[in-house]
């Protein structure tokens, strides 16, 4: 580990309250929430946030619930009350903006900034995120391409002590550049 990424892990500790923090100040949350290294949840207006089971917030996902834009001009900040259902995966790097009702059975695409409802069994992605379909036809999608490329136990896992030789394995396999993990 390079002392920039230990850095970057010491800065993200400390200016992200712990789950127990945001829950006593009043965020909801249900069961299972995954919530990822980096990912951040407004810790001045937690108490607007309700997120349901199951859901996963990946890397650097950041959920506000306040825009505090105007207030020099208004002596004013818009809050704004966000909730995210059930079996939820928000990807990498995206923004959630105060107001927005995310569905449940959603999965929102890395990088979006969602500015607007996502309505259940969606997929939306992009900036402004929209939705691009609907999440049975993401799934069947997915499982069309599983038939054409390379699928890895869970043996090829870090958590299960993948080997080098099994990455490099890996990366063989995959000719055309995808292949899925459990």
């Amino acid at each position: 580990m390079s002392i920039r990424s230990l850095l970057g892990q010491i800065q993200a500790l400390a200016f992200s309250p712990s789950l127990p923090r945001l829950v006593s100040r009043g965020l909801i949350t249900g069961r299972n929430l995954n919530m990822m290294e980096g990912a951040w949840i407004d810790t001045s207006h937690c108490q607007h946030i309700t997120i349901g089971d199951d859901v996963t917030l990946s890397r650097g996902v950041r959920i506000l619930a306040h825009d505090a834009s105007m207030k020099r001009h208004l002596g004013y900040t818009r809050i704004g009350k966000v909730d995210i259902g059930d079996r939820t995966f928000i990807g990498a790097g995206s923004i959630v903006l105060p107001g927005v009702h995310i569905g449940s059975d959603v999965v929102i695409g890395a990088g979006s900034v969602v500015a607007q409802d996502v309505p259940d069994r969606s997929v939306a992605a992009g900036v402004p995120a929209r939705v691009t379909g609907t999440l049975d036809d993401f799934l069947d999608h997915k499982r069309e391409e599983m038939e054409r490329v390379p699928c890895f136990g869970e043996e090829y896992t870090g958590r299960q002590g993948v080997t080098p030789e099994m990455r490099q394995e890996m990366n063989e396999r995959m000719v055309d550049r995808i292949g899925y993990v459990v």
